[in-house]
């Protein structure tokens, strides 16, 4: 399992989806430690949950490739959605809200993903490959 770098691209992922839900989402201006949270906003919420989720679960299930990568592309595309909606958060504020660097974390989850996804696929295709010249033996 670990012997895979979309092992390494997934638990990455995991790690950035989770450690938003502990992390500032923003910073108000003119006040000095008022911030507002991720979890303080149930659609965000709901979609870092489902995102944290769909990584865990891709990571966990190695020996089902075709699963495995279906799940990382779910994961990407719930992830692109994450993103947007903070983009479009990001621009409606204009100045009123101060985002943090967390805020990019879903695009570098997505890139992971993707990448992921590209990997489990090779190996997918290598394990076919190799099925298919090994074949039934013949005496």
């Amino acid at each position: 399992m670990w012997q895979r770098i979309q092992t390494l691209y997934l638990a990455i992922a995991t790690a950035l989806t989770v450690s938003m839900l502990f992390t500032a989402k923003a910073a108000l201006p003119g006040t000095e430690g008022e911030t507002i949270n991720y979890v303080q906003y149930t659609p965000y919420l709901i979609l870092i949950i489902i995102v944290s989720l769909l990584n865990f679960l891709a990571l966990t299930v190695y020996k089902h490739r075709i699963f495995q990568m279906r799940t990382a592309v779910l994961s990407a595309l719930v992830t692109l959605a994450l993103q947007v909606w903070l983009a479009v958060d990001f621009f409606l504020t204009k100045g009123d809200v101060i985002f943090r660097i967390t805020a990019v974390f879903p695009a570098v989850a997505l890139i992971l993903d993707i990448l992921a996804a590209r990997n489990i696929l090779a190996d997918e295709m290598m394990v076919r490959s190799a099925s298919r010249l090994r074949g039934p033996r013949k005496r």
